[in-house]
């Protein structure tokens, strides 16, 4: 037989056709599973037969039933006795009630009016006095009449919540259901509670109080829904923001059914604080479960209700209840309460989670949440400060992680239509949020801190920490981490602002952070760490007293005078003799310690790692007070921070800025997560205040801000290719996620030396020229170049009319031919050396403070700033953005502009903004104005000030208001910081910001921002201008070269170097000017002036009868600044080249001098 017939079976009569083995068995079980679903289908068919008519059965009986009981309730004669009630009255009620009705959770129409007998006839009863009426004694009756009451008695209570659920005072013809829901209210709390029952004997109290708490742990029961009924009901209420109205405002019946409400919500609690069976506690767990998840999840939970309700909800025992479930049961009632339905209150789902809404109604309820009174605020009396700072602590680490998961905030807000509701929304409720930007609040939790690091010394369960007041501490800066970052988040108007100007200004607060992350993160630095005698004996009189507040000392306050330096000093809670002593390090002096030392005591060892080398706890306090302190810079004054030294002393600070710097730098190079950004978002803006306060007036040594990269520090160039590659490859919301070189390049450019980041900013010019050069662009001269004719006498008009339009196309060779005064071609070819001149010549004529576009700083420097009266000059501001293009041609050439601009000018180039101690760099008479009145003891008002500023422009005064209607707001003692700040904000970034806007578009047009943030505003004008002031003969002499006739070993070269290296430095510096055009050395050297130094020789024929007469050659030296040229003649004595050249270069003169 072959192999295809072996495996076929024969139908034999059935069919001639044979199958195979497999397919004639798959046929047999489709067959079986054919005959199985048959059956199955058949049985549901009878079941769902039997169901239906089941349910007809009994709804029939139902409606008759309800029937025959109408019938019954309509004659008069009905005997009220209890044993009728619960048999005849009751029963049939119950059961044709709970068909139509409880079952379905909808109340028709026609059995409201039989529950209003219903709830009428039973209020009758219990009422009575009579024993054999009440229907209540049948709770201390039989066995069998107990447990019939019991069964009724929870029935009812199942009807009753279900009439609070469908109370809705919002739809039509709500009358008849509101007096329903009234008079099942009142019926249900008279039932549970037995102390108004007025047919019970004194032997069967305990009976009765028996029976009554087996109901209440029913209401508190999954079985009753209770707190779902009363979500339903609440969450129908009015939430009237932004303050709470008068309970008056409420009905009748609408106060009662609320008041019953929030009664049996409270009724498990209470029953709980008496003697009960053992099932009790665990009740009450589940009942503050569900109060938690269903109640406190109603948007403005406690707003909703009468006021005078809201005691009873503050009161301890129902919030210790609720914070000690919440910490034990911790991921079950969250997670339930994640899965909650939300409420259709103004889209609040969306906006806020559910766990948002508890956060806030349990601050609202645990403190005095509508008291607007900074000082006089209170918690609610006998709460337990570590459960409700543990309790906010987990809820706000979940609603920011919902938060950073969903991402909705600013993307809700940019929805058409939406984003007015929706800031609406969310001002609303940070309202609830209003205690925690209080000062008490915080006063409050710091002295129970301090109390339990005392009392808690001797506890042996806590010998693993190292202080049980770090860590109560640590609980508070966690506490107020989480609250920093919601209101960043949640907060339309002011951000996280609120809260931090309480924590900067709450005295002792920043200290005692400061202290802990000290204790944390220097142990073991003997070497720089400060005193700490007088500091420690300062703490343990804190301790004593239990206060956070010191009295300050008598000298302090004569010495400073000031109300503010008084608030300072509270802060720091610290003595002028503190001052003194931790201005040094290990007893020495500041200025000994900024002249160097080793970098290795700048390097944090525990933060080399970033944030991930330190725990959560050291995160967290850092985090906070990197938050708070980068705030309180923004209003310390330099008088405050160097001469008075709050709130940290100098040496303080030297230890601060080192520990900013080690972290940051050491979180971008290991790749810091999304679980630390707000950290390093902190930590990076309290760095670069630090880094930009000391740049400005120096208190830091150079090594502390290179230390972190002395070791790991990579090559120039890599280092500008890696920056440059991730430039070009990632796109910009990518770039702030990725953590690398060239994050550590933009962000702390600082940990590279100055000479080493001018290398990397060549570095990037040189790729910028070879990436155009390989898109075909013209980089060097050629004949593609841009071709420029400029006037001698009007050199800025027309540069402006010919290269302002090229725009980025101006980093393209420049061809410029120039025409004299007589209208003739100059002749010359321009191989670099006319360019430069035009770029220099340009610059002078523009940045003439005479011109009009730049005037002078009234410092000493004599620094650049854009003249404001330039906005009102024709193509005023079209040439400013000109002149910017000039300045990025020049450093994109290498060509230094012997200029320097202002302070506050460069700062907006390098896009940061410019804060009140930067005045004096601009204004000094302004600055020590606005500083008089800053430290004025008396009444500003006295001084007639408003908020309101008179600037003069082109012959005309006009008056500016600082803020809106600023001309009607006298300045006050309590507004004058505003004013001062408001004041220096329009000086210093306002009124400028037009004009360095254009520069800035100007300058960027050729020179990336990125690349200009390398700098600080001092080393931008090095950039521009060159070195220090005064130049390297060795460095000059090596990069020279010889031309006309001139050797290194000639004669008069020699006699060249000897006499130079005699100047003076400010002759040297001259003689660079008359040559170059600039007075200052290129940075890097002599080797990168463009064109190279050149000395060429000037034959001039002597005859020998005057040589040896003494005489020598007469003419002077010339320059040719385009080329960089001196024209030297052959000079014979020193001497007379001496007199020669100092003679030229006082006469600043070039050409003409030939």
């Amino acid at each position: 037989m072959d192999e295809t017939r072996k495996h076929q079976v024969s139908l034999r009569g059935a069919s001639a056709k044979e199958i195979t083995r497999d397919a004639l068995l798959e046929r047999v079980s489709q067959e079986r599973e054919l005959r199985n679903y048959t059956r199955r289908a058949t049985a549901a068919a009878l079941f769902i037969q039997r169901v239906w008519r089941r349910y007809n059965v009994t709804k029939m009986a139902a409606l008759h039933l309800r029937q025959e009981w109408e019938t019954m309730i309509n004659c008069n004669a009905v005997p009220l006795t209890r044993s009728w009630i619960s048999v005849n009255f009751l029963r049939p009620f119950l059961f044709f009630i709970t068909h139509l009705s409880t079952r379905n959770q909808k109340i028709q129409a026609r059995d409201i009016d039989c529950m209003w007998n219903c709830f009428r006839i039973l209020m009758d009863s219990i009422n009575s006095t009579d024993p054999k009426r009440n229907f209540c004694t049948l709770a201390t009756g039989t066995f069998e009449e107990r447990r019939t009451w019991n069964y009724q008695a929870k029935k009812l209570i199942s009807l009753c919540l279900l009439i609070l659920a469908e109370c809705d005072y919002s739809n039509k013809g709500v009358q008849d259901i509101v007096a329903l829901t009234s008079l099942a209210m009142r019926f249900l709390v008279i039932l549970i509670d037995v102390k108004v029952w007025k047919s019970t004997a004194d032997n069967n109290l305990r009976d009765a109080d028996i029976a009554v708490r087996d109901l209440v742990h029913f209401l508190g029961s999954k079985k009753s829904g209770l707190y779902i009924c009363i979500r339903r009901y609440i969450s129908r209420l009015d939430a009237p923001f932004p303050s709470q109205v008068n309970s008056s405002a409420h009905t009748d019946d609408k106060f009662l059914i609320t008041a019953s409400a929030i009664t049996l919500a409270l009724r498990p609690f209470h029953i709980a604080n008496l003697d009960i069976n053992d099932n009790g506690p665990l009740d009450l767990q589940y009942a503050a479960e569900q109060y938690c998840v269903f109640l406190l999840t109603i948007p403005w939970f406690a707003r909703r209700l009468p006021a005078m309700l809201l005691s009873a909800l503050k009161h301890k025992s129902i919030l210790s209840p609720c914070f000690r479930t919440l910490l034990i049961s911790k991921e079950k009632v969250l997670r339930e309460i994640s899965e909650v339905d939300p409420l259709n209150t103004s889209s609040c789902s969306n906006t806020v989670p559910q766990v948002g809404w508890v956060l806030a109604n349990v601050i609202y309820l645990a403190t005095d949440g509508d008291n607007n009174c900074v000082d006089l605020g209170k918690f609610t009396p006998g709460l337990d400060y570590s459960s409700y700072i543990r309790v906010v602590i987990v809820l706000a680490e979940n609603l920011v992680a919902w938060f950073e998961k969903v991402g909705v905030i600013k993307e809700n807000e940019e929805i058409q239509g939406y984003s007015e509701t929706y800031v609406s929304l969310k001002m609303s409720y940070m309202d609830l949020f209003r205690p925690v930007c209080q000062q008490w609040h915080l006063m409050k939790l710091l002295n129970v801190e301090k109390g339990s690091s005392i009392h808690g010394a001797d506890n042996p369960s806590l010998s693993n920490r190292d202080s049980l007041g770090n860590y109560e501490l640590l609980d508070v800066a966690y506490y107020y981490s989480y609250m920093l970052r919601i209101y960043s988040i949640l907060n339309p108007v002011a951000g996280s602002l609120p809260v931090l100007n309480m924590l900067s200004f709450t005295p002792g607060f920043l200290v005692n952070l400061w202290e802990a992350l000290e204790r944390s993160l220097f142990h073991g630095k003997c070497h720089i760490v400060e005193d700490k005698k007088i500091r420690g004996s300062e703490l343990s009189e804190n301790k004593k007293d239990n206060k956070v507040l010191e009295t300050k000392p008598k000298q302090v306050a004569k010495d400073v005078g000031s109300k503010w330096i008084n608030v300072l000093h509270k802060i720091t809670s610290k003595s002028k003799a503190d001052i003194d002593n931790n201005d040094s390090i290990n007893g020495q002096p500041m200025h000994g310690q900024m002249d160097g030392g080793s970098s290795e005591i700048w390097d944090i060892e525990p933060l080399r790692q970033g944030p991930e080398g330190i725990s959560k706890g050291s995160s967290c306090l850092l985090h906070l007070f990197c938050a708070t302190y980068s705030h309180l810079l923004l209003v310390l004054d330099d008088i405050e921070f160097y001469d008075k030294q709050v709130p940290f002393a100098l040496g303080q600070q030297r230890k601060i800025a080192s520990m900013l710097n080690t972290l940051v730098y050491n979180a971008l190079l290991h790749s810091v997560g999304e679980q630390n950004r707000s950290l390093m978002d902190a930590a990076i803006r309290c760095l670069h205040l630090l880094y930009e306060r000391d740049c400005r007036h120096q208190f830091c040594p150079p090594d502390l801000w290179l230390s972190p990269a002395r070791k790991n520090r990579p090559p120039i160039a890599v280092a500008a290719r890696t920056h440059e590659v991730m430039s070009s490859t990632l796109r910009s919301d990518d770039l702030s996620a990725i953590p690398n070189m060239r994050s550590i390049i933009t962000t702390t450019p600082h940990v590279f030396p100055f000479e080493e980041r001018v290398q990397m900013f060549r570095e990037f010019i040189n790729m910028d020229k070879v990436s155009r050069r390989m898109a075909g662009e013209v980089v060097g001269p050629g004949p593609q170049a841009v071709e420029v004719v400029i006037r001698r006498g009007h050199i800025v008009e027309d540069g402006f009319q010919q290269l302002n339009s090229l725009g980025s196309r101006l980093k393209s060779s420049i061809h410029v031919s120039f025409v004299s005064e007589c209208g003739l071609p100059e002749a010359g070819l321009d191989y670099g050396g006319l360019s430069k001149e035009f770029l220099t010549d340009i610059a002078k004529a523009a940045f003439a403070p005479e011109y009009g576009l730049f005037s002078q700083t009234s410092t000493a420097e004599r620094l650049l700033m854009p003249n404001t009266a330039a906005r009102f000059l024709e193509n005023g501001i079209q040439m400013i953005e000109f002149l910017g293009r000039i300045v990025g041609k020049a450093l994109y050439e290498g060509i230094l502009l012997d200029y320097s601009f202002s302070h506050v000018f460069v700062q907006k180039l390098l896009g940061r903004y410019s804060f009140l101690d930067e005045l004096s760099t601009l204004d000094p008479e302004l600055y020590r104005n606005l500083m008089y009145i800053k430290h004025y003891d008396g009444d500003v008002m006295e001084l007639s000030l408003d908020f309101t500023v008179t600037e003069e422009s082109l012959g005309k005064r006009h008056v500016v208001e600082l803020k809106p209607g600023g001309k009607d707001v006298s300045v006050t003692n309590e507004n004058k910081l505003l004013y001062i700040h408001a004041m220096a904000d329009y000086k210093l970034n306002r009124q400028v910001l037009p004009l360095s806007n254009a520069f800035y578009r100007g300058l960027t047009d050729l020179i990336s921002p990125s690349w200009l943030k390398l700098f600080n505003a001092s080393e931008f004008n090095q950039l521009l201008s060159g070195g220090n002031y005064d130049i390297d003969v060795d460095d000059l002499r090596n990069n020279t070269r010889y031309t006309g006739g001139y050797t290194e070993g000639s004669r008069t070269v020699k006699l060249f170097w000897e006499v130079i290296s005699g100047f003076e430095p400010k002759e040297r510096c001259m003689l660079l000017k008359f040559v170059t055009s600039c007075s200052r050395a290129p940075l890097l050297g002599f080797k990168h002036l463009q064109p190279t130094f050149t000395i060429h020789k000037v034959a001039c024929d002597v005859p020998l009868w005057a040589t040896f007469g003494g005489q020598d050659v007469d003419r002077l030296p010339s320059a040719s600044t385009c080329y960089n040229t001196l024209k030297l003649p052959t000079y014979k004595r020193s001497s007379t080249l001496r007199a020669k050249l100092l003679y030229a270069i006082n006469c600043n003169a070039g050409f003409e001098l030939s």
